[in-house]
């Protein structure tokens, strides 16, 4: 078999055209692996083809600047990270027979020399079976291999938001083929730069994403702030499904992110950041957590050894309020922002979640509803809301909520709809006004709220335009006037089809 490409080769690319190389992965994969899989497969061998590349940048640069003495450029401090002899990925693409087993000897290897930054981030794809010649022949890996070494995909081929870009679109379509679980990993991205912008993260600042998925949102922020060095080391997420949390960190490393903390847990029965026995605070928390989440540990939450629990115990039946108690104990005392995507029947929903609602609005942190329109999420079925909250709310917001209904601000498309850069930034606008809008926006005092019982539906408070009213005598004239006009045409109808032979005369 003869090799595409030569292993120097660097082709610039568009993330459009990249997304499509990489997604033809999946062509190779598709009979015996199915399309739920694909990501447990392309993800990791993408990961380990990116190290490769950007280890070999390292090793020229390492070369020019010692005058070619290759000892001096394999040094660990020239790296990194470490790719052991006989773990990189021409090593691989050497090899003939038993591919999946260097395959994963290769990824083995670098996890654990690398234990404080890579462990994991392969073998936390445990579905993938890569040594199952029934599944994938020697041959099939050897092609799978072939296709991945036709691109560079190290940090000198292109910008890295070039390359994170076409992740995200890889992203999107493994949550395209596996809408059950769609929503759980991938929210829109025009919809998390609003969130971002609403927040407004300042270089230096810490940012925290509590169920963080595969990083879009913590990239997001990093982005806003301009890829700014005072990011790193300041950047948290924590995320329980294993393998998510695996591309999260792979996510975040192919967007250029440097000295980011990714923890692998469930947040709300086990927090990971922590402080002096408390939760750790942060100036900008944000997230997308999974709508509704039954059986998540209410019983060890209402005796919480944090205090999440300041506002109420939620129920069993549903997370939305634990995520959200979690997060404004999340936030900095001082300067905490918080952004959330939940469920509308946030708004609504009595009993104790409406205790818990109450004293979130009397806590006067609350800054914005927005009211997203239906169908904008992978959900079907579920309509969702954005909170905003401030511990530092300017003088004209206090004691005040800004009202959004973006119900009717999304762009219609035949799958589903969606909330283009511009819905979103029409809605950024009405929250930066802070005004009211007729059928749009309405700045709500906190009596107000509590004399509606404590609701957040923003019919209550939108004012309305009101339906142009129509006589009963004007109505009888325009019905008698169509009516007409119907026999009217008719009549022409008739006439043409006899004048051409169709109707007898």
């Amino acid at each position: 078999m003869s090799k595409k490409g030569s292993k120097g080769e660097q082709k610039e690319t568009t993330s459009e055209s990249l997304f499509r190389h990489l997604f033809g992965a999946c062509d190779i994969l598709r009979g015996p692996i199915n399309q739920d899989e694909y990501k447990t497969y392309v993800t990791p061998i993408l990961f380990f083809k990116r190290l490769s590349d950007v280890y070999d940048e390292e090793t020229i640069t390492a070369m020019e600047e010692s005058d070619g003495d290759g000892e001096y450029a394999q040094l660990a401090e020239n790296h990194s990270f470490i790719i052991p002899n006989g773990c990189h990925w021409d090593d691989v693409r050497d090899v003939s027979e038993n591919v999946g087993v260097a395959i994963v000897k290769a990824m083995t290897c670098i996890e654990r020399a690398n234990p404080d930054t890579l462990f994991g981030v392969f073998s936390s794809f445990d579905d993938a079976n890569w040594t199952d010649k029934n599944k994938l022949s020697d041959e099939r890996l050897k092609n799978l291999v072939e296709h991945m070494s036709a691109l560079k995909v190290g940090n000198g081929s292109y910008p890295a938001d070039v390359m994170g870009d076409a992740y995200e679109y890889l992203i999107k379509k493994f949550a395209d083929m596996s809408k059950k679980n769609a929503g759980e990993y991938y929210t829109p991205r025009s919809i998390v730069r609003m969130m971002v912008k609403l927040i407004a993260p300042v270089a230096g600042e810490t940012v925290y994403d509590p169920a963080c998925g595969t990083g879009g949102m913590l990239i997001e922020a990093i982005r806003h702030m301009h890829d700014d060095k005072l990011t790193y080391g300041r950047i948290y997420g924590q995320e329980k499904n294993l393998s998510t949390s695996a591309i999260a960190r792979m996510n975040l490393f192919l967007h250029g992110a440097k000295d980011f903390n990714i923890a692998q847990g469930d947040t709300l029965r086990s927090p990971s950041f922590l402080s002096a026995g408390q939760l750790k605070t942060f100036d900008c928390v944000l997230a997308n957590p999974p709508f509704s989440l039954k059986k998540w540990g209410a019983e060890q939450f209402s005796s919480d050894a944090y205090g999440r629990n300041m506002w109420g115990d939620p129920p069993d039946s549903s997370a939305d309020f634990a995520w959200l108690q979690h997060m404004v104990k999340s936030m900095d005392p001082i300067n905490g922002r918080l952004a959330v995507v939940l469920p509308q029947g946030v708004l609504f929903h009595d009993n104790i979640e409406k205790k818990i609602r109450v004293k979130l609005i009397q806590s006067d942190r609350l800054e914005y509803v927005i009211t997203l329109a239906k169908g904008v999420f992978f959900r079907a079925g579920v309509s969702a809301c954005i909170l905003i909250l401030n511990n530092k709310k300017g003088k004209a917001q206090k004691g005040k909520v800004c009202m959004i209904d973006a119900s009717e601000i999304y762009t219609a498309q035949r799958a589903q709809n969606i909330m283009s850069e511009n819905d979103t930034q029409r809605v950024y606008d009405l929250c930066f006004n802070f005004q009211d809008v007729v059928e749009e926006a309405k700045v709500v005092y906190l009596q107000e709220i509590a004399d509606n019982d404590y609701s957040l539906e923003a019919n209550h408070y939108i004012l309305r335009t009101k339906p142009e009213s129509i006589s009963p005598v004007e109505i009888r004239t325009q019905f008698t006037e169509k009516l007409r006009e119907m026999h009217q045409a008719e009549e022409e109808l008739i006439k043409l089809l006899r004048d051409g032979g169709y109707l007898d005369k």
